[in-house]
Order: C-alpha cells, then structure tokens, then sequence
C-alpha cells in the first residue's frame, strides 16, 4: 500500500462525492455596498458609446430629433457609407499593423531588459527603473516635438517605421516595468537549475525563463497593443496622409455642417471602439493579471 493510499484510507470524507440530490453549502456572501455606485458609474460610461451606437443605425431622419425618437427601423447606412464611402479599411489595416509591429519590438526589447533588472539588485538596476519611470510620466508634448523633428530630419515622417519607433520609446517604461514584476516572481533556483543542466545565461532565459513568463509575456503584449491603437497626439503629430491610424482617422471629421455626416463618424467611433472591446473581453484574465501583479510586486 503506498504512502497516498493510506492517506486516502485515514481521511475518508476527503475523497467522498456529495451525496446525489444534496446540493453542496453555500457561503453566505456579503452585500457589497460599494456595488451599485460601481455600476451606476459604469453604465454611466456607457452612455456616450450607447448614444453613439443609436445615432449610427438610426435613419437619418430619426438621428437628431429633439425629444430623441427611442421608436424607430434599425439600418446599417452610416456603418456602409464608413466601408464604401471612406478610408476606413485601409487605416485600421494600417492601425492594426502599427500596433502589431510596436507590440513585437516592445517585447524583443523589454523582455531582456527587464529580466536583467530583475536579477540584478544593484543600485544602478533601480535608477535604471526610476529614470524609465519618469521618462514615462513626462507630458506627452514634451517628447513628441523631438520625434517630429527627427521624422523630418530622417525623412521618415508619415511612416509606419516613424510611428512604430515612437509608440515603442514612448510605451516602452511601461512594458519594462511589468515585466520585471513578472519575471521577478519567478524563483531564482529556475535560473541555476538551468545552469547546472548546461545551459548558459542566455539559453537559460530563452528556453526556461520566457515559456515560464507566458502570462506575464501576453499580458504586457496586450496593454502595449491597447496603448499603442489608442494613441492619438504621437500618431497626429507623426503622420499626414500614408501612415495614418483610426484615432486620427476619426478626429479628422472635426466638425462639419453635414448633419449626415454626423451618423458616419458615430459609425467610426463604434468601429474603433469594438476591437478593443472584443480584446480586452478575450484577455480580461491577463489584464486582471497584470493589474495586480503590478500591485503586489517591487
């Protein structure tokens, strides 16, 4: 008999089903009373992207009736004249390949560094972390007018190259600094495991370190893709008419007499609003991940 089987054998009620037709107990959870004022503010969000959403697939004489008509035949003519009628396609193609690329060279950069600060506990690795963190904290304004400048001087203005290399300068404390959280959480003892079974620093890092910092990995890939869709003033100030993301995309509407021009740039803002939804609902795990670990870890 082994060593489990007599500790099953000692502790029967461990290793017993409920009965059939018992429900198992409940604990009693307790009323939270910061729950509604956490949901009147959260469907008080809500309320500019519902009205957006209503004026997009309302008929146009239906759209901007003052008290609003709340009865009328849903259609889809803003959303098709934003495919047909506009760009759209092309910049969010476009958008998506920025993010992408500023993803993957955030990363390739972020993880070594990152690792390294986590390991070395010297003074230098926590100035390193301060100065990233003040460069983070630096009014955006104040560093995009040098990156306009070397766009211009490099001739790489209205690029893709220009903006993946700004969106990267610019997110990347953030990504060093959740990173290092998650490859701090990592034991040590992995590192000289490695090591004695003959891999080197580096091959250590690469075949045993990274697999084990997947979450942490996709999770810093996430918000980095999320900043880097989002970002608005870097992408204005950056490009014109080739490398121009949804942001600007849609800004660029400004204000305009076309009342029917109203319900396509409600289109858009649904449109640049539902990847990000749709991801943060895919990846909420890992953005939860991310929020606490940033929290609880030095």
């Amino acid at each position: 008999m082994t060593l489990a089987d007599e500790v099953a054998k000692a502790s029967p009620q461990s290793t017993q089903t409920p009965a059939r037709g018992r429900r198992p107990h409940r604990s009693r959870q307790r009323f939270n009373p910061s729950t509604p004022i956490l949901v009147l503010i959260i469907l008080a969000s809500l309320v500019p992207f519902i009205w957006a959403f209503l004026t997009a697939i309302k008929p146009f004489t239906a759209a901007f009736t003052s008290p609003p008509t709340w009865t009328f035949d849903p259609t889809v003519k803003a959303f098709s004249d934003l495919y047909y009628g506009t760009e759209f396609v092309a910049v969010f193609i476009n958008t998506m390949i920025v993010a992408a690329a500023a993803v993957i060279v955030s990363l390739a950069i972020a993880a070594p560094a990152a690792y390294g600060l986590a390991r070395y506990v010297g003074s230098i690795g926590v100035w390193l972390l301060v100065l990233a963190l003040v460069f983070r904290a630096l009014p955006r304004f104040a560093v995009v007018l040098p990156f306009y400048d070397a766009a211009r001087a490099l001739g790489l203005y209205d690029t893709r190259t220009m903006l993946v290399i700004a969106l990267v300068a610019i997110n990347q404390p953030f990504t060093l600094w959740m990173l290092r959280n998650f490859f701090a959480a990592i034991p040590k003892e992995l590192d000289e495991s490695a090591m004695v079974d003959g891999c080197n620093r580096f091959k250590g890092f690469v075949y045993v370190i990274l697999p084990t910092a997947t979450p942490g990995l996709m999770t810093a890939g996430i918000f980095t893709f999320l900043l880097a869709y989002q970002e608005y003033l870097v992408a204005v100030a950056l490009t014109q008419t080739d490398a121009v993301t949804l942001p600007v995309f849609v800004a660029s509407f400004g204000t305009t007499e076309d009342a029917g021009l109203y319900q396509v740039i409600a289109a858009s803002s649904i449109a640049l609003a539902v990847p990000i939804v749709l991801l943060s609902l895919f990846a909420q795990r890992y953005l939860v991940a991310g929020l606490t670990g940033g929290a609880v870890k030095g």
